[in-house]
């Protein structure tokens, strides 16, 4: 005959062990998936970053890629101004540096196309990182196309570094264009590769002096050689 109270027994018991493999198998499940958090629902609170900062040029493909002459170069240089001051020498597309004992840092640069070109004494007076691009208003009237602003970074036409001369328009700046550093091009701006601006806005402060020189004169081009 049918005993109901062992059957009750023997299903308990059934239970008591089921439920012991179930958890000795969760547990070991667990343990290999590393411990559950106490409070699951609470959210980490967001990591914060540091923002990324746009570093100097260390390299610059262009400038290695510059004809010989245009490299940065020191050369004996035969000149009365003061060492710091910064020579344009238009017409062959260098810019000198005057350094002491009748040498200068000697820079190939990119000058203003025909037209464009102006001579003249300023100084600097600002001095300025990566920075922002607002074509003045004769650009514009030439070239509507152009975007009113652009800010800073590797693909503005100012370049890594910019150093502003006087109250005019004209700046010594950087390029991302290197291949047209040797050339007239610009609408009166000096360029230079941006490892090179970068390495002149290293040894200039504002006030630098800033001597430009017309197109018909050369900047005692038979004495300027290398050192």
């Amino acid at each position: 005959m049918f005993n109901l109270d062992i059957f009750k027994a023997d299903s308990r018991r059934a239970a008591v062990a089921l439920g012991a493999i179930v958890g000795v198998v969760t547990f070991s499940a667990s343990a290999g998936a590393g411990p559950l958090p106490l409070f699951p629902f609470v959210m980490a609170p967001p990591v914060q970053t540091a923002p990324q900062l746009q570093a100097a040029p260390s390299q610059d493909k262009g400038a290695s890629e510059l004809p010989a002459r245009l490299r940065r170069q020191v050369v004996s240089y035969a000149t009365r101004e003061a060492p710091g001051t910064i020579i344009i020498d238009t017409p062959n597309t260098y810019l000198y540096l005057v350094l002491r004992n009748g040498q200068a840092m000697r820079y190939g640069i990119g000058v203003g196309r025909d037209g464009f070109t102006w001579s003249g004494v300023q100084s600097i007076t600002k001095k300025a990182e990566w920075p922002d691009w607002t074509p003045p208003a004769e650009m514009i009237a030439r070239q509507p196309y152009l975007p009113r602003y652009m800010a800073g970074g590797p693909g503005n036409p100012l370049g890594a570094r910019a150093m502003y001369l006087g109250g005019t328009i004209y700046r010594i700046h950087g390029t991302n264009a290197p291949g047209t550093i040797g050339t007239q091009v610009s609408s009166g701006c000096i360029r230079l590769t941006n490892e090179d601006v970068a390495d002149l806005y290293s040894r200039v402060n504002v006030g630098t002096r800033v001597i430009v020189l017309p197109m018909d004169r050369r900047a005692d081009s038979s004495v300027a050689k290398r050192g």
